[in-house]
């Protein structure tokens, strides 16, 4: 049965995620920066790419879903406790919504990580350790960035639906009784 503890629970978990999102982008463009004035070959330029691109996604996401958490948990506990047919029509919708949204990213980050795994199997034959730093380096940086990031996000997401598949059951559940 659903209680306004399970609510708060919820969005504490995707809170607590969203810094740890937040974290994981700043890493990915604070170490691009150092890879682009560091080391300054092709390689590290190449896998600076992704780091700063997906890096900048990830800030904004869980920078969002940061500023967002505290003021879903206190409306939907607000809902369940004075209004829980308000609670009823508006939650499971919406985490509808959001269960189908991590369905686009998984099949997303699925995506770039076989392009970034394609890309390493292509070209990690083709390169000696000298000329990965040049020519194709490039491309193979991106295709291992590419890789990790997507890999990252695909796990982070995982936990993230499978914590939100929980919270839907139990709103389904408490529709359901009541």
């Amino acid at each position: 049965m659903l209680t306004k503890n399970d609510i708060e629970k919820y969005f504490i978990a995707e809170k607590q995620e969203s810094i740890l999102f937040f974290s994981i982008g700043i890493i990915a463009i604070i170490s691009a920066i150092f890879f682009i004035f560091y080391f300054k070959n092709n390689f590290f330029r190449g896998i600076a790419i992704p780091l700063i691109v997906i890096g900048i996604l990830q800030c904004i996401v869980g920078f969002t879903v940061y500023l967002k958490s505290d003021s879903d948990r206190v409306k939907m506990v607000y809902a369940y406790d004075m209004n829980p047919s308000e609670f009823k029509k508006s939650e499971l919708p919406r985490m509808e919504t959001v269960n189908k949204n991590f369905v686009i990213y998984r099949w997303s980050e699925i995506f770039l990580l076989l392009i970034g795994i394609i890309i390493y199997l292509k070209l990690r034959n083709n390169n000696t350790i000298e000329s990965s730093w040049s020519g194709n380096g490039f491309i193979l940086g991106i295709g291992i960035a590419l890789a990790i990031q997507a890999a990252l996000m695909l796990s982070a997401d995982y936990f993230a639906e499978k914590r939100a598949n929980i919270y839907i059951n139990k709103i389904i559940e408490f529709i359901n009784k009541n």
